[in-house]
């Protein structure tokens, strides 16, 4: 059987995802070469079996399919979950987030914790994997990545972590959560915050789910929605941190002074040092 050196099959995908537009090209041809074989090795050789499943790999992300989608997986605070078409795939840039939220915990004993718009259930599994103490509730309005949400669940609390609370549910809902009113330590969200008329590369416009990333003609539809629940949710002293995009710096900002509750609001940066969450604490 005709094996074909990494070095070559690497240099061969990079190529073809650079004609692609693909812009992250030879690291993508690395994750996918990993996924074929396991671990990467300079010398390691690919069976013609392993070449033919890298060219259909390589193949499929040229077309500018989510990289997250040809694996079929993503990961986040070193938590991996499975993902596909419908559900929106977590991206580094809320790694910031979890790191900040799960420091507001340092020192709160068994908290309760609420992901708002969960969609594969990244954000909030991540915090309970860090936190085997917190009780931690997510909901997501999209049946698909609900889907996808539980069963990442399933998948994790099979490998020892807590289990997360689940429930389909729209942060629209002024009632949603009704019962924790008050009573939360820590509330997360990455929403929709697209506005519609914003033209986004393939991998977001043409594969992943709409719904997710668009929220009205400023983007702040469904933002104004979530800090307004987050706002009733926390407990005095409780922390709120949600991603948004550049323009929504200071509109976020407002909304979060407007509740009246909400205090030492802060943006903060993604790991590309832009603008990308900002965070508060209910009033004591």
């Amino acid at each position: 059987m005709t094996s074909r050196p990494l070095a070559h099959a690497l240099a061969d995908a990079e190529r073809k995802l650079t004609a692609a537009g693909v812009w992250a090209p030879r690291s993508d041809a690395e994750v996918l070469a990993a996924h074929v074989l396991g671990v990467l090795e300079p010398d390691a050789e690919l069976d013609a079996v392993q070449a033919a499943e890298l060219d259909r790999l390589v193949a499929q992300r040229a077309e500018r399919i989510p990289l997250a989608y040809v694996t079929g997986w993503a990961e986040l605070g070193g938590v991996r979950v499975a993902v596909g078409p419908g559900v929106f795939v977590p991206r580094p840039h809320t790694e910031p987030l979890l790191a900040w939220g799960l420091e507001r915990l340092r020192g709160v004993s068994d908290p309760v914790v609420v992901d708002l718009c969960t969609g594969s259930g990244a954000l909030a599994l991540a915090i309970a994997h860090a936190r085997p103490d917190a009780t931690v509730h997510a909901v997501e309005l999209s049946d698909v990545a609900l889907d996808f949400a539980l069963r990442n669940a399933k998948q994790r609390a099979e490998a020892g972590d807590t289990a997360i609370r689940l429930v389909q549910g729209d942060v629209t809902d002024p009632e949603l959560f009704h019962d924790l009113h008050g009573a939360v330590d820590l509330v997360v969200a990455n929403p929709p915050f697209v506005p519609m008329d914003v033209d986004m590369l393939p991998e977001w416009s043409e594969h992943q789910p709409l719904m997710a990333m668009y929220a009205g003609s400023d983007g702040t539809f469904v933002l104004r929605h979530v800090i307004a629940l987050a706002a009733r949710l926390a407990r005095p002293g409780g922390g709120f941190a949600v991603e948004h995009g550049d323009p929504q710096v200071a509109v976020v900002a407002a909304l979060m002074r407007d509740t009246g509750v909400l205090t030492g609001i802060t943006n903060h940066p993604d790991h590309h040092g832009d603008p990308r969450f900002t965070t508060a604490h209910r009033r004591i």
